[in-house]
C-alpha cells in the first residue's frame, strides 16, 4: 500500500517536472517575444498541458515570468558560467566566459538570442518585481566580468584596467553583437571578439609585461 507520504511525494516531483518543462518553454518564447508574450494557454497549448494545471503552478502572469527569468538564468549559468569556472582565473578565464557568451549568443541556446537582450529594454522603465529580477541578473553578469578583470590586473596579465568601466565597456559589447545577430549581421561577434581582444590582449599590458599603478 502506498503511504500518503509517497503519494505526496510523488506529487511534488511531478510538479517540479512540469514546473521546469514549463520555465523553460517560456524561457525560448520570452527571449524571442518578450515576458509579455507569455500566456497559460498558449503554454499549455504548446507543451500538451492543461492549462488550469499550469494556472495552478504559477497562479499569476508576474509570478510566472519570475520564474522564467530564474529558469533562463540557470540555463546561462550552465551554458556559460559554469563551465568557464574549470578555468584559471583572471584573464584566461575572461576570455572563456566572453567566448561562452558568444557562443550562447550565436548557436543560440535561446531561439532569440539573449535572454536579457530581448527583455530588458521591455522593462526597464517598468519598476517592480520582474524588472528587480532581471537586473539582478544583468549586475551579478557584470560583476562576474569585472571580478576576473580584476583579478588579471592582480596578477599582471593585462594593464592596471578599471575592471568596473572594462566590464560596462565588454557587456556593453557584447550586447551590441547579440543585436547585430539578430538583424542579420554575423560580423558583430568577429568585432565584439576584436574590441575584447583590444582591451585584454598583448597590447594592454605594459612594456616589458609589469604591472603599472594608477595614481590614487
Amino acid at each position: 500500500m502506498v503511504s500518503e507520504s509517497e503519494v505526496s511525494d510523488r506529487r511534488l516531483l511531478r510538479g517540479a517536472r512540469s514546473r521546469r518543462l514549463v520555465t523553460r518553454r517560456a524561457a525560448d518564447i520570452a527571449s524571442a517575444e518578450g515576458l509579455d508574450g507569455l500566456s497559460f494557454g498558449r503554454l499549455a497549448e504548446d507543451l500538451g498541458l492543461s492549462k488550469a494545471g499550469i494556472q495552478t503552478l504559477f497562479r499569476t502572469k508576474e509570478q510566472l515570468q519570475l520564474a522564467t527569468v530564474a529558469a533562463a538564468g540557470e540555463v546561462f549559468v550552465e551554458a556559460v558560467v559554469r563551465p568557464s569556472g574549470d578555468v584559471a582565473e583572471g584573464a584566461a578565464r575572461l576570455r572563456e566566459l566572453i567566448r561562452r557568451w558568444l557562443d550562447y549568443a550565436t548557436e543560440p541556446v535561446f531561439p532569440g538570442g539573449c535572454f536579457w537582450g530581448a527583455n530588458l529594454p521591455e522593462f526597464d522603465s517598468r519598476p517592480g518585481p520582474v524588472r528587480d529580477a532581471l537586473a539582478r541578473q544583468h549586475r551579478d553578469w557584470t560583476a562576474l566580468i569585472a571580478r576576473e578583470i580584476g583579478a588579471a590586473v592582480e596578477a599582471g596579465e593585462v594593464a592596471d584596467l578599471d575592471p568596473d568601466l572594462v566590464a560596462f565597456q565588454i557587456v556593453a559589447v557584447l550586447e551590441a553583437a547579440n543585436i547585430a545577430l539578430r538583424l542579420g549581421d554575423p560580423s558583430g561577434i568577429d568585432k565584439a571578439r576584436r574590441v575584447a581582444d583590444g582591451l585584454l590582449g598583448d597590447d594592454a599590458r605594459p612594456s616589458g609585461g609589469q604591472r603599472t599603478r594608477k595614481s590614487r
